[in-house]
């Protein structure tokens, strides 16, 4: 009796771990529980005096105890991870796309950079990009993501058929372009990023961070020549776009004609005629101070005899538009002195001086 007793209990046993044993190694540890507890019966009934050996049971040593390395490890063959070290292997998706950028590690960026390159779902990309831009607000996060070749993975998404992709990619690079020693190697990609600029809608997204990307990338004189040939694209987008577009695009303007080389380029360019109009007391007074201090860049070179005259019979340059002697900026200028604002007062007085 004292041995059905016993394999009853045992038989009881197994149940209950059955019914807490899941997955993908359930089958085999229904396996392993069964051959265990007929063991253990046989055991018993050769034993003279109704136990087993002086060891402990199996049933106690193999008891209901989910804990790595033990019951689960025993019956699925299959090494658990722990709770921690779950929580790290998505970490990725989760955790550090919510951690403050300004507490990411260097291999919190490698794991992103990863996940970047890996991840073709849209919204994860985006996030991902969110995530690394932010951090690349940070001077150390920009050299980091450097050293780790994210400059050239991230704008790998340049080419991304999503545009929001492309926009938060942009965005990315605007601020890693922050850092002198980054644009060395960013400066390949202006080219691409003009070509943005003019096949992408007016005003969208995408012209504005590409942009925002070039304002950076011509802070200095170093790679300003790359836009040389796409001044009249720029003058373009003055007389079409809105105010905030407008002023992005003389912010560029603004950096290329501070630097006595780029000149010539720059006044040797097509430009509308109606750019002009916006010398104008009704134009938005940020954009107006900003196209007043092109203006003034533009006045600080004196071109030669013989170029001044190539530059008149090309009625249509920049020249001619806003320096030669016809041009109706002349007429403009004086109406500004009456603008309510005073810092246009200033500018336009000095011009006028």
């Amino acid at each position: 009796m004292g041995d059905d007793d016993s394999i009853m209990s045992r038989l009881f046993n197994t149940k209950a771990l059955l019914g807490i044993v899941v997955g993908a190694g359930a089958s085999y540890g229904i396996y392993k529980l069964v051959a265990s507890g007929k063991s253990d019966a046989n055991n018993v009934k050769k034993s003279k005096n109704g136990t087993s050996d002086s060891g402990p049971e199996r049933g106690a040593s193999s008891g209901v105890i989910l804990q790595p390395g033990t019951l689960l490890a025993k019956v699925s063959g299959l090494n658990l991870l722990h709770q921690s070290e779950t929580r790290a292997a998505n970490m990725p998706s989760r955790e550090v796309l919510s951690q403050s950028p300004g507490t990411l590690q260097p291999h919190h960026m490698e794991m992103l950079l990863t996940l970047l390159e890996t991840n073709p779902n849209p919204s994860d990309r985006i996030q991902v990009l969110v995530t690394l831009g932010n951090a690349a607000a940070f001077s150390v996060n920009q050299e980091i993501i450097c050293e780790l070749g994210g400059l050239h993975k991230i704008a790998s998404l340049l080419s991304d058929p999503v545009p929001d992709t492309r926009a938060h990619c942009l965005n990315a690079l605007n601020n890693l372009s922050m850092n002198v020693r980054n644009q060395e190697q960013l400066k390949v990609y202006v080219p691409q990023v003009l070509e943005l600029i003019e096949m992408s809608p007016v005003n969208s997204d995408l012209q504005l961070a590409s942009l925002r990307l070039l304002t950076n990338m011509s802070v200095t004189n170093n790679h300003q020549h790359l836009m040389k040939n796409s001044i009249t694209l720029f003058l373009s987008l003055l007389v079409v776009s809105n105010e905030e577009m407008q002023i992005q695009v003389l912010k560029v303007l603004v950096n290329l004609s501070a630097n006595p080389d780029m000149m010539e380029d720059i006044v040797q360019a097509q430009a509308p005629a109606s750019l002009v109009v916006l010398v104008d007391g009704c134009t938005h007074a940020p954009v107006l101070l900003r196209l007043l201090a092109f203006v003034a860049n533009l006045r600080t070179w004196t071109p030669s005899a013989q170029v001044a005259d190539a530059l008149r019979r090309s009625k249509d340059s920049l020249y001619c538009v806003l320096l030669a002697p016809p041009s109706q900026l002349h007429h403009r200028l004086p109406l500004l002195l009456a603008h309510p604002d005073d810092q246009v007062r200033t500018q336009a007085a000095r011009l006028l001086a």
